[in-house]
């Protein structure tokens, strides 16, 4: 069974202003993830789920959905602050999703077969949808407990604009994931990758520690797992009372991986990550994705 690609639209750039989801920034418009799409489709993806906000549904599918028709099959799945179990409720005062986690879980009813999870605004490269497609794609029919990762070279996902923030990820001997630590403040110091750790001091890290870059490979009984936690996670009052707290993907998976419930493969790429953090970036991107289609890369008009 081809895997399926969930993208995660719902989100707003806070730091770059707008729906920098539909921004053009190719040749011809094309998005971001448009190429990540386009890459998809190159690496075996069979499907394509959208979580976005319920608020521009119409230009989404008047923007974005209508380029794939006749393509690939897509699915467009909405979270809102009001998708909650039974039994829960919104609280007073709550504007804020609830994370990413909470946006995976708005696509239960559509996804059966094993799945990559992406942020929509990331250029994640050719190399990136390969590994993690072939992963999923020889899974054994019915596997479980058995996910994934994409780990990106730290010193591959930089910008120049500015710190970045990325999970820096630790495994064991078998390759398998022990933990992500959200670093927020990391970039390129006097020639040396360094970061902010938990003493507010700069520390070095090699350029080619993995990163989490919310590429996750999962299996649908994650759906199972991340259900049950989310109840849990209402049914603490500091959660529901904190009108900023969020159920993330990270928090999901450590979850996971302490209790002994799942292993999460750390697959290395080569790929280099690139981006719109800031608005200094954007000129930067429609400048390397031109380079890429004029390598051959990518074609003039992708859909």
């Amino acid at each position: 069974m081809k895997p399926t690609l969930l993208l995660l639209a719902a989100g707003m750039g806070s730091r770059y202003g707008g729906l920098k989801q539909l921004d053009g920034l190719g040749p011809n418009g094309e998005t971001i993830m448009d190429y990540s799409i386009y890459d998809a489709i190159q690496a075996g993806f069979g499907k394509i789920v959208f979580v976005i906000r319920k608020d521009f549904e119409q230009q989404f599918r008047n923007q974005v959905l209508s380029k794939y028709e006749g393509h690939v099959p897509v699915e467009l799945v909405f979270q809102g602050v009001d998708a909650l179990p039974e039994g829960f409720s919104v609280p007073e005062g709550r504007e804020k999703p609830w994370g990413t986690n909470h946006a995976v879980l708005m696509a239960k009813d559509v996804i059966n077969e094993p799945f990559c999870v992406i942020n929509c605004d990331d250029f994640y490269n050719r190399d990136c949808f390969m590994v993690i497609g072939k992963y999923l794609a020889n899974l054994p029919e019915g596997a479980k407990n058995d996910y994934a990762m994409v780990g990106f070279r730290v010193g591959n996902t930089l910008s120049e604009n500015g710190t970045v923030s990325r999970g820096i990820c630790s495994t064991d001997d078998a390759g398998n994931l022990t933990t992500v630590v959200e670093r927020t403040k990391i970039e390129r110091r006097g020639g040396q990758v360094q970061c902010v750790d938990d003493n507010d001091a700069w520390v070095s890290v090699d350029d080619n520690t993995p990163v989490s870059m919310n590429v996750w490979g999962f299996t649908p009984d994650y759906f199972e797992y991340s259900e049950d936690c989310f109840k849990s996670f209402l049914a603490d009052p500091k959660n529901m009372e904190n009108k900023k707290s969020e159920f993330f993907i990270p928090m999901m998976v450590n979850k996971l991986i302490n209790d002994g419930t799942a292993t999460v493969k750390v697959l290395d790429t080569t790929s280099t990550w690139f981006g719109v953090t800031y608005p200094e970036d954007r000129d930067g991107v429609v400048a390397r994705i031109q380079q890429l289609v004029e390598e051959g890369v990518y074609p003039n008009k992708l859909f």
